[in-house]
């Protein structure tokens, strides 16, 4: 029964739109809020997201940069968390792994990733396509009859058929 309680209640936490999708590698900019007695501020933390554990309800991501005298700071941000302002991805790095563990024993340029362009303009066909509409549709006009009776054709002319009128 505990465990039931449990899941409804993980459940019901709703997610927080604020947060991107995230990959291992992206240099990103949280903005979370900070309560410090009556007052609610909103601090930065940048850094590279080493770590993205994905689990439903408990999902999170771990964000390490280089503080004060080069010492490394690494900080864990639930998904789900109402404190997130919101996250900004300033750029994406071509990783191998899921987890980069091995940034902790790396220093000053041994630590860089190496970017991964991301192609955020449309391509021109797409610009294309979507700067002009899509032609509106046709309804279909009804079948108008000509009310124009046919040209009368001249008795003994090549194309009478005798038929219009009897011969005497």
């Amino acid at each position: 029964m505990s465990s039931n309680l449990l899941q409804s209640v993980e459940n019901s936490v709703a997610a927080n739109t604020n947060v991107p999708t995230l990959e291992s590698g992206d240099t990103v900019r949280v903005f979370f809020r900070i309560i410090e007695g009556n007052r609610e501020r909103i601090q930065r933390f940048d850094g590279v997201v080493m770590r993205i554990r994905r689990g439903g309800p408990n999902a999170s991501f771990t964000v390490r940069r280089i503080g004060a005298d080069g010492v490394g700071v690494e900080r864990t941000f639930p998904m789900r968390s109402p404190r997130i302002d919101r996250v900004e991805i300033v750029r994406h790095a071509h990783v191998r792994r899921k987890n980069l563990y091995y940034l902790r024993e790396r220093r000053g340029k041994a630590a860089r990733l190496k970017e991964r362009r991301v192609d955020t303009k449309p391509t021109k066909a797409a610009a294309a396509s979507a700067a002009t509409p899509p032609p509106a549709p046709v309804a279909a006009a009804p079948a108008v009859t000509p009310t124009v009776p046919p040209p009368a054709v001249e008795p003994g002319t090549a194309t009478d058929t005798g038929t219009d009128t009897p011969e005497a």
